[in-house]
């Protein structure tokens, strides 16, 4: 069973800081506040990042995850792997903040939300950290640039990727509800 400490820790940090919200544009939805309602004709891309503190200099990395499939009661699968896509760089936005874009290739391709037709709305969640020096994501992406499989992302343990490929703190987090 994956354990859900970035998710607390996530969910925790906005709580707590509102200036650590991750900034979402997805689709139509420019400014995506933490657990919106988002259709998901909406979200079949992916989003557009921002966020006010970043550098840069660094390089980041975006994870995207379903927290609760395949019901909210009932997330024996989840979390799902929705996304994870390195090599974000900051550029300055117009009025201040910073954009992320990336031109390397995933690791995860995005997936939009795709719940049961008769499930509840799932939390489609996002965390933004600082790419760790020397990531080489081929090494965790499908070879040849194929894009992931279903097994892949079931039961998705972002505790225990992150500690093995030496993650740092969660920057930014934001989620929207989808169904």
């Amino acid at each position: 069973m994956p354990s859900n400490n970035s998710v607390k820790a996530g969910l925790s940090l906005i709580e707590n800081d509102k200036s650590k919200i991750l900034g979402l544009a997805v689709g139509k939805h420019a400014d995506v506040q933490p657990g919106q309602y988002i259709a998901k004709a909406d979200a079949q891309s992916a989003p557009e990042l921002s966020f006010a503190d970043l550098s840069p200099e660094k390089t980041y990395l975006v994870v995207g995850l379903d927290l609760d499939a395949p019901f909210p009661s009932f997330g024996v699968l989840g979390p799902i792997l929705h996304w994870i896509q390195p090599g974000f760089k900051a550029e300055p936005k117009e009025g201040g903040g910073f954009s992320l874009k990336s031109t390397e290739p995933f690791v995860a391709n995005y997936i939009g939300p795709a719940p049961p037709g008769i499930s509840s709305p799932h939390r489609y969640s996002f965390f933004l950290y600082e790419q760790p020096e020397g990531l080489d994501g081929k090494k965790y992406a499908p070879p040849g640039g194929k894009e992931m499989g279903v097994k892949g992302r079931m039961r998705y343990d972002l505790d225990a990727w992150g500690k093995e490929i030496k993650l740092g703190p969660l920057l930014a987090f934001n989620y929207f509800n989808s169904n």
